[in-house]
């Protein structure tokens, strides 16, 4: 048994490999398995086969089938030889060779599968198949986009449709398009099954924007022109701004004599309609419909008034108000009044003062410490000679111990100079500059009494 099996082993492989050889022997491919066509439009299904091998005949067959229905063969050719069927013979063209299939004239009833099989003959006959499916449309022309309700829809108020329509066109698919992206499904978004129609439930101010739609099928698309639906919303955003004076959050400062020009801005469509009203003695005056209102310091009853600015949406029914105070200020005095910008007059003059103090007592002490400097620097460097001649004249035994009474003694004016004069001998000079120490004058004395004795 065990001969048997191996040998039988040994068949099958052979047999394996002589169908693959024959196998790889044709190749037969096709570009695409799906090709669509225009309607009314020729189309050529192109085929691309080869062999390696000997062959003596080449057989191309094509057939064409649709779902639930039979097979039908429309045309054969061997060699050169092309045979028809007469159903088809004015319908397709085949030129062998080569096995690509050109459809004069591609209809609706030509779509479906057709399929190419290639026989070549030498020792033995090898086949290969292949399919393409083919589809006809008919293109699509330029869309046109109709909206429900045309004349404008107010926010939270209401629903905007828009439908996309095509004159021409089969098997037409739709995409939406917003400033140019495409919008998916969401809360504000919806669509019907096949994306002809969008509703935009419920209408924002978010929604607005250019809408459009995109008409296609496998052979064509096309783009709609851009539309924007109406959609009233607001006021949103409302302030007061100013083409003068300061203003710190709610607050305007004018200088005496100034006047300004306040305006309101919101955003909203249609535009507002604006009002200013004045606030005073716990009541509200209206003063005048419209943006701008002019408010000269002069023709202000009080420093401090208040200011209320109205925007309302007629097409919404919302309104907004903002308040505003104008204060009235001497001119200049705007700029220290705003509040962590800039010091308060008594600040400055405190300021000041604290500097010159401090100024003036580090000035003092600088004095103080360099006189005291100058005359410790004297006292080392005087020779004891000097103080010997003072004793002479002073009458003491010992000038040192005159030493300490005159010590920090100096002589700011004139006069001083004379009192020592006169206690020290009528020989000094009354005309001298004289602004040392009393060392000085107990060095000068003895040199002007020696000349006295000679």
């Amino acid at each position: 048994m065990e001969p048997f099996s191996t040998t039988f082993y040994d068949l099958q492989c052979k047999i394996y490999v002589l169908l693959l050889g024959m196998s790889s022997a044709l190749k037969l491919t096709v570009p695409s398995h799906t090709i669509h066509g225009i309607e009314g439009q020729p189309l050529n299904l192109p085929v691309d086969y080869d062999f390696n091998i000997t062959v003596t005949d080449i057989q191309i067959i094509w057939m064409f089938e649709k779902p639930q229905t039979t097979l039908k063969y429309l045309l054969i050719s061997v060699n050169q030889t092309v045979i028809p069927d007469l159903e088809y013979k004015d319908k397709f063209t085949l030129r062998p060779p080569n096995a690509s299939l050109l459809i004069k004239a591609l209809h609706i009833s030509d779509e479906g599968n057709y399929i190419v099989k290639i026989n070549i003959h030498g020792n033995g006959t090898i086949s290969k198949s292949e399919q393409i499916r083919v589809t006809s449309d008919v293109p699509v022309v330029k869309p046109t986009i109709y909206t429900e309700p045309s004349f404008g829809v107010a926010e939270y108020r209401g629903n905007i449709t828009l439908k996309c329509t095509v004159g021409s066109g089969t098997r037409v698919a739709y995409q939406w398009m917003k400033n140019g992206k495409p919008i998916e499904a969401s809360t504000n978004y919806s669509f019907s099954a096949n994306k002809d129609t969008m509703s935009i439930v419920p209408v924002v101010k978010e929604a607005i924007g250019n809408y459009s739609c995109v008409a296609s099928n496998p052979i064509s698309a096309m783009e709609s022109d851009k539309i924007m639906p109406t959609i009233y919303y607001g006021p949103y955003g409302l302030t007061v701004n100013s083409n003068k004076g300061q203003k710190v959050g709610e607050v305007f400062t004018l200088d005496n004599g100034e006047a300004v020009q306040l305006y309101c801005s919101a955003d909203s469509n249609p535009a507002n309609v604006y009002s200013w009203i004045r606030k005073a003695d716990n009541s509200t005056h209206l003063i005048k419909y419209g943006r701008y209102l002019e408010v000269a310091s002069e023709k202000v009853k009080q420093k401090t008034e208040e200011y209320m600015c109205s925007a309302y949406n007629n097409m919404t029914g919302k309104r907004d108000e903002t308040r505003i105070v104008v204060i009235i200020m001497p001119r200049g005095l705007e700029q220290l009044a705003q509040k962590g910008k800039y010091l308060s007059p008594l600040a400055i003059i405190t300021g000041i003062s604290l500097f010159l103090i401090v100024s003036m007592f580090l000035l003092t002490f600088w004095k103080r410490f360099q006189f005291h400097k100058v005359i410790q620097q004297m006292q080392k460097s005087r020779p004891e000679a000097d103080y010997r001649g003072a004793h002479t004249i002073s009458g003491h035994e010992n000038a040192l111990d005159d030493f300490g009474i005159y010590e920090f003694v100096a002589f700011p004016d004139p006069a001083g100079i004379s009192m020592v004069s006169s206690c020290s001998g009528s020989d000094v000079v009354q005309g001298q500059d004289f602004n040392g120490t009393v060392y000085e004058i107990i060095r000068h004395i003895p040199e002007q009494h020696q000349e006295h004795q000679e």
